[in-house]
């Protein structure tokens, strides 16, 4: 025991000790460092794999909601078209002012017919009494009466024609 007593004494021996034990603490501190290391970097890969996963539902999400504005977009595009084409179509129809004058018209020819003497006088007679009956079918009852029977009104019962050959002078 004296031996050891007698190297404990030795400078170098403590000095040695004492750079044993901060090379132990730091020995110590780097393990324990590595090991928090290792933890942080297993909880880092789990957190990118959760990521990765909530990524890869979003692109999912997205693509399949591009799908169906992309869906959508043709079926407006297709409707617009649609409606385009029906525009035109419609737009070329006769309009209804155009419509009321060919039907007065030709109530008024009709008419004429009928009553042959006299064609200046008599079509302006006729064409007054067309547009007057077409004003008054065109309100009241007989309006109702014309849309829930649509063969019924001015113009559409068939009348006997009777042709009067005028003579000329």
């Amino acid at each position: 025991m004296d031996t050891v007593l007698q190297i404990l004494q030795e400078r170098f021996v403590w000095g040695l000790l004492l750079g044993l034990l901060i090379t132990f603490f730091v020995w110590r501190n780097g393990f324990s460092a590595r090991q928090n290391l290792k933890k942080e970097n297993k909880r880092i890969q789990g957190e990118m794999s959760e990521l990765q996963g909530h990524i890869n539902t979003q692109m999912k999400i997205s693509a399949t909601g591009s799908e169906a504005l992309s869906k959508d977009l043709e079926e407006l595009k297709r409707q617009n078209e649609n409606l385009r084409m029906n525009i035109s179509t419609l737009q070329q129809k006769p309009e209804k002012a155009e419509l009321k004058h060919l039907h007065i018209t030709e109530t008024a020819v009709r008419m004429m017919r009928e009553q042959a003497p006299g064609f200046a006088t008599a079509w302006e007679k006729t064409l007054r009494s067309a547009e007057e009956e077409y004003n008054n079918s065109e309100s009241g009852l007989s309006k109702l009466v014309r849309k829930v029977l649509p063969n019924y009104g001015p113009g559409s019962a068939k009348k006997d024609i009777k042709v009067i050959d005028v003579e000329e002078n």
